[in-house]
């Protein structure tokens, strides 16, 4: 699995004009299944990004998470997250999981976060969305459960 992890002030998705997600602070994670993801992933994942220090503590260092300064997680599936642009200029998204088993692990990447006591809104999966969001600091962390980068 794959995620990207930004730090927001606040972020929210919209399909066909209404809110289907929206947070303020907290983190946006655009989560990504692989073909050959399982739970294990997820739980690394959410595990790994629930205990993220990406907030700034009383000294300005980052050194708090998510939880700790009572934010929320948006999550919103992205299989574009497993784009191969390498040949070509159109992406191959052949190591993307099958919809079902996406869905299936995207849903209990979500159970993982709600159940460490987060708040968790969510995206809809499998429809064209519009994610919003105002990414502080900037801060981005790019994850894979395999742990290539």
């Amino acid at each position: 699995m794959r995620a990207v992890v930004q730090r927001v002030s606040r972020a929210s998705v919209t399909v066909e004009g209404a809110i289907a997600g929206e947070i303020g602070v907290g983190l946006l994670v655009l989560l990504g299944v692989g073909a050959g993801d399982t739970r294990a992933d997820a739980d690394y994942l959410a595990a790994k990004i629930i205990g993220l220090r990406i907030f700034e503590d009383s000294d300005g260092k980052m050194n708090l998470s998510v939880g700790e300064i009572g934010g929320a997680v948006l999550a919103v599936s992205q299989f574009t997250l497993y784009g191969d642009a390498r040949r070509g200029k159109r992406p191959s998204f052949d190591a993307a999981a099958p919809p079902a088993q996406a869905r299936e692990l995207y849903e209990y990447f979500v159970e993982r976060v709600r159940a460490a006591g987060l708040r968790c809104e969510t995206g809809r999966f499998q429809e064209n969305m519009r994610v919003e969001l105002v990414n502080e600091g900037p801060v981005t962390i790019l994850l894979d459960s395999a742990k290539v980068f």
